[in-house]
């Protein structure tokens, strides 16, 4: 696999492509400059979003990538027939392997060998997904296969750290995904060491890979403080009048006001926990009320409402034949996976999993019933214009429906304008002075540190 993937991984790569590219909003890939275009290479991840982690970096990256996963996904029926189809190579936990170090071993072996072999390995050294915006405890198991493979002879292996960032990562078309490639991990003065006769080596190696996966992520305490520096992000943008920068730069941004924030804890701490407790009410309030910051931002007059219904009307009213076949052909599915995923026990990280999971399973057995049912009702002639309905109608509905729910956003946001324009004055006039306050805060913290982008 060191140059054409098999035809398994490149069927899998493409499937993968065109469910993520239904599942989110926006992928963007930042830094694939930095991916050798060839020779041996380890490519690490921080871990938040289960089996889509390693959907996002086999579509992100050209070259095939031998994926470890942890073994007992092997006997999963749905997902071990595309590790299998992929050359993923299984990691025995602990827990698999219990007091048989040969598992590992193998493992190791393995790895080896792809990279001798000039192969591309992909792995997530934290050893297990979470959702917090951390970074875990780095293993030393990446450090110790760059090491061991040029122990055995292969030369210039590069060690890449990739930064997986989302926002809303487990909702369906609201989510945003970002693969942030940073530059090869400098291997200086540990290249040849072996890491069985020289631990320290892969200890060293492993510090600095965790030094290079934290620069491509944004790490804060819990997710609610990333949820206020993504606020903090749209108040500073508001002052500057700035529309809305490419993922990559906002990660850039929101690095440096969570800079700026463990600065300002140390040096300014009881106004930042006034200003952090004002913008926790503000964010209260205005989603009690409804109220996103682009409508806070928005002033409604008749001719702007008038002109508003009037393309989106028009709009919806043109696209409502093609929707609605595109609902009666892809509702109950779609219902189905909703249901089965709720009732599942699954961790914040695997929902996007799972529902990912459940639209391959329910799809499929719906189309058939459907199909089977359309020939048994009406014939082979309508058996034939359901199987050309279901490929052109999914994405037409789709945005039809993406389409409706924005304007049903606007018609309630406008409705709250016409009942009570007190509270949106009073919501508004609290967004500037926390803007004003922001500015001031981050002059604070080092002539603006957390708004250099």
């Amino acid at each position: 696999m060191t140059g054409k993937p098999s035809r398994g991984y490149a069927f899998v790569r493409a499937l993968s492509r065109f469910l993520l590219g239904i599942f989110y909003r926006r992928i963007e890939v930042v830094g694939a400059e930095n991916v050798p275009p060839e020779g041996p290479l380890v490519v690490t991840a921080n871990h938040h979003n289960a089996i889509v982690d390693a959907m996002l970096l086999m579509t992100a990256f050209r070259r095939p990538l031998r994926v470890l996963a942890n073994a007992p996904l092997f006997r999963h029926p749905a997902i071990g027939p595309f590790l299998r189809l992929v050359g993923a190579l299984p990691v025995n936990r602990r827990q698999e392997a219990g007091d048989d170090p040969r598992k590992n071993a193998a493992l190791f072996a393995a790895t080896t060998e792809a990279l001798r072999a000039g192969h591309a390995i992909a792995l997530f050294p934290e050893g297990r997904t979470q959702p917090e915006p951390a970074l875990q405890t780095v293993r030393t198991g990446a450090a110790r296969m760059v090491l061991a493979a040029e122990a055995e002879g292969a030369r210039g292996v590069a060690l890449l750290p990739v930064g997986l960032v989302f926002d809303e990562p487990g909702t369906f078309r609201s989510g945003r995904a970002l693969v942030l490639v940073g530059s090869p991990v400098d291997t200086d003065g540990l290249a040849g060491r072996d890491p069985a006769a020289d631990p320290a080596a892969a200890r060293e190696l492993t510090e600095r890979l965790a030094e290079a996966l934290r620069a491509q992520i944004v790490e804060t305490d819990d997710r609610q403080t990333l949820r206020l520096l993504k606020l903090v992000e749209e108040l500073w943008r508001d002052r500057d009048d700035a529309p809305p920068p490419p993922d990559g730069v906002r990660v850039l941004w929101l690095q440096g006001a969570a800079r700026a924030h463990r600065e300002l804890r140390e040096s300014a701490p009881e106004r930042l926990a006034v200003f952090r407790r004002r913008l926790e009410a503000y964010d209260a309030a205005c989603e009690e009320a409804g109220l996103s910051a682009q409508l806070l931002s928005r002033w409604y007059t008749p001719a702007s409402v008038a002109r508003y219904a009037a393309s989106q009307g028009l709009s919806l009213l043109v696209g409502l034949p093609l929707a609605l076949v595109g609902v009666l052909v892809h509702g109950l599915p779609y219902r189905l996976t909703g249901f089965a995923v709720r009732r599942v026990p699954h961790t914040d990280e695997e929902e996007a999993t799972d529902k990912i999971v459940g639209g391959l399973v329910f799809y499929p057995l719906c189309w058939i019933a459907e199909g089977w049912a359309v020939h048994a009702l009406f014939g082979r002639t309508a058996l034939i214009a359901f199987l050309i309905a279901v490929p052109l109608t999914a994405f037409p509905a789709l945005a039809w429906y993406e389409r409706l729910e924005n304007v049903k956003t606007e018609a309630a946001a406008f409705a709250r304008f016409l009942r009570n324009r007190e509270l949106l004055s009073r919501l508004r006039k609290e967004r500037r002075e926390l803007s004003e306050e922001l500015h001031a805060l981050a002059a604070l913290a080092g002539s603006g540190e957390a708004g250099r982008a």
